[in-house]
């Protein structure tokens, strides 16, 4: 679900980034009354989370993958904006060091999976969850919930922008220039995927560690449970052993063989057995070249550890481990430069 590079024309990357930036702004305006409290190390083990999270690739239906995101979770403990916020920076790291992602789609990544699956999610979890006390099972049914709906909205949003490219952007002979499926494609391909394997991941993960949380430090979750009593939260450092036992984990995500959709790289097109398994998930549709604009926008930008690989490693498993560790602490780094920015008074 990640967009890389050439799959979505300038202009609609334009107008994505122009999407994204009033929520970036008023998610900063919100959290920057926060930045000098307990409140930031909690976007960064979130942040951390969701990074660590979409390393774990899964099967799905027609040999291609997906994968879990972390935004149900993080707009149940955060809320929406500084959910958001923690998303986003997970996703920046991960298209700028490690290739996941484009820099000219960073602001439709965005858009898709942290503002708009955060604002999902956290919608669904307070309709489900209510005034529920923060220790209920309904509490967990809603944010199992608010995983599936956020990143199902996120995956619909992303096949509709892939879908509209053939249409708007095309040469005069109308060979798209850009991601060639269309909607009646996209959608499907995006949607079967999601709707069953890579949405009942994110129920899961979402309602599993909101469990965890019930029971060793429920005072996170009376953030978004409206009456409750906040009290101090504990110390993070069992949310942090815990990522950590996932970073060790995150060479299981290498064991899911196939690409997830719509993230072909150029080469990929002109290849016969890689043309036929994309065919198999495009009705047959596989151009025999990659379009023009997709293959020239692709070499915008070279990631210094593409796919979590780093090229001084010949061990796949370590690279990976250690791209996890490398993406968590570019995430400390950055949560930590927010630090920096100057603070409201009042809190929110």
């Amino acid at each position: 679900m990640h967009i890389p590079d050439g799959y979505l024309s300038p202009s609609t990357c334009a107008v994505a980034y122009a999407s994204a930036a009033p929520f970036w702004y008023v998610a900063m305006r919100k959290v920057k009354r926060r930045l000098h409290s307990r409140f930031l190390p909690l976007i960064a083990v979130f942040s951390a989370f969701s990074f660590v999270i979409m390393m774990f690739n899964l099967p799905l239906p027609g040999g291609t993958t997906g994968h879990a995101t972390g935004v149900g979770l993080a707009a149940v403990v955060l809320g929406p904006w500084a959910g958001m916020l923690a998303i986003s920076v997970a996703l920046v790291i991960q298209a700028v060091f490690f290739g996941d992602g484009g820099i000219t789609a960073i602001g439709a990544n965005c858009f898709n999976i942290a503002i708009v699956g955060s604002l999902v999610a956290s919608l669904v979890y307070r309709l489900v969850a209510g005034t529920s006390p923060t220790g209920s099972s309904r509490r967990l049914l809603g944010a199992g919930l608010a995983g599936y709906a956020g990143i199902n909205a996120a995956a619909l949003l992303t096949a509709i922008e892939f879908g509209l490219q053939p249409l708007l952007f095309h040469d005069a002979t109308g060979t798209p220039l850009y991601a060639p499926y269309a909607l009646g494609i996209a959608v499907p391909a995006m949607m079967i995927g999601h709707l069953t394997f890579a949405g009942f991941a994110e129920f899961f993960v979402s309602a599993g560690v909101a469990s965890y949380l019930q029971r060793t430090d429920p005072g996170l979750l009376a953030r978004e449970a409206p009456g409750a009593e906040r009290g101090k939260p504990d110390s993070l450092k069992k949310l942090w052993a815990a990522l950590a036992i996932l970073m060790l984990l995150t060479p299981l995500g290498l064991l899911a063989v196939g690409t997830a959709w719509g993230e072909w790289a150029p080469e990929d097109f002109s290849k016969a057995d890689t043309r036929r398994e994309i065919a198999a998930v495009t009705h047959g549709q596989a151009p025999a070249a990659a379009p023009a604009g997709l293959a020239r926008l692709s070499t915008v930008w070279t990631a210094p550890i593409p796919d979590y690989a780093p090229p001084i490693l010949k061990n796949a498993a370590f690279g990976y481990v250690l791209s996890a560790m490398a993406g968590t602490g570019l995430i400390i780094l950055v949560t930590l430069m927010l630090s920096a920015l100057p603070s409201r008074t009042r809190d929110v």
